[in-house]
């Protein structure tokens, strides 16, 4: 009855109306909005139960509560009941299992063909991205941006694409994480090569982070998703492909002085150096 209830409601209404229930809101991929999604419907599920539960504590202590000495009858058991709250815990629990394995299905879901591959590579402590022309590790890389200590590097995607991504690590564990995907995916060293894929339905910029303790500067471990209109994103992939810098490529599909490197997140001071670095001081060679 509350999954019939629930249909006819717009749950992205309801979340926001009361800030999400706890979960972020704001995602940007398909798989986001249905975590989401799954997140209110299960929060409304959960307090539907709970005011039941206390509705019935408060009316028994009140319908119950001492009149007198006299011991009220003593019932040792009720079947009807026993059954009814062994029974209903099962089916919420088997409900909500249910809509789960789908929605994590969802999420875990490749395609056989995706529109384009993004192979990630992390490595203490920064992150390598390569533009592929296939999926699979025998894939040739078409372009890459690769990061610094001094330079956050810009993972650059087009809107409305089915994105392949192929993670791996050159030495330790780490975490591919952007906040408003809702999602991250850990990147193993190795063979291993952990896949997944989505599709970003909302442009803009948006912070990248290592979720994975992985040593030292892990803190540091930073990038950023910029995410394009399609067109754009060709203009973006072609400079790569001519041999131009990340930089240079973003000057190329509009963007201007510091908005070709990050804005949601700038270096930080690893001790490392001698001074803060600025890539004022050094245009020419602000990364690849």
């Amino acid at each position: 009855m509350l999954l019939a209830l629930l249909s006819g409601c717009s749950l992205n209404g309801i979340g926001s109306a009361f800030g999400g229930f706890g979960w972020p809101e704001g995602g940007i991929t398909p798989q986001a909005h249905r975590m989401y999604d799954l997140w209110i419907a299960s929060v409304i599920a959960a307090l539907v139960v709970g005011f039941f539960v206390w509705g019935l504590i408060f009316w028994c202590m009140i319908r119950y509560r001492k009149r007198g000495d006299k011991l009220p009858v003593q019932t040792r058991f009720n079947m009807p009941l026993e059954i009814l709250y062994t029974v209903t815990p099962v089916l919420i629990v088997a409900v909500l299992f249910y809509y789960t394995a789908i929605v994590q299905t969802n999420v875990d879901k490749l395609s056989a063909k995706p529109d384009m591959t993004v192979e990630v590579v992390a490595f203490k402590w920064n992150w390598q991205f390569n533009y592929r022309d296939a999926p699979g590790a025998d894939a040739k890389t078409v372009a890459s941006t690769l990061g610094s200590s001094d330079v956050i590097p810009l993972l650059v995607l087009p809107t409305g694409k089915k994105i392949r991504f192929e993670e791996t690590s050159k030495d330790v564990i780490h975490s591919f994480w952007v906040p408003e995907m809702l999602f991250k995916r850990d990147v193993f060293p190795g063979n291993v090569r952990n896949t997944f894929e989505v599709t970003l339905d909302k442009e803009g910029r948006y912070v990248g982070r290592c979720a994975e303790l992985c040593g030292t500067y892990h803190a540091f471990m930073q990038f950023e998703l910029v995410v394009v209109s399609p067109e754009k994103y060709e203009k973006f992939l072609a400079a790569k492909v001519a041999g131009a810098t990340t930089p240079d490529a973003m000057g190329v599909i509009g963007y201007t002085g510091d908005e070709r490197f990050a804005v949601t997140t700038v270096p930080l001071d690893t001790r490392r150096q001698g001074r803060s670095w600025n890539h004022k001081d050094d245009p020419a060679s602000a990364g690849k």
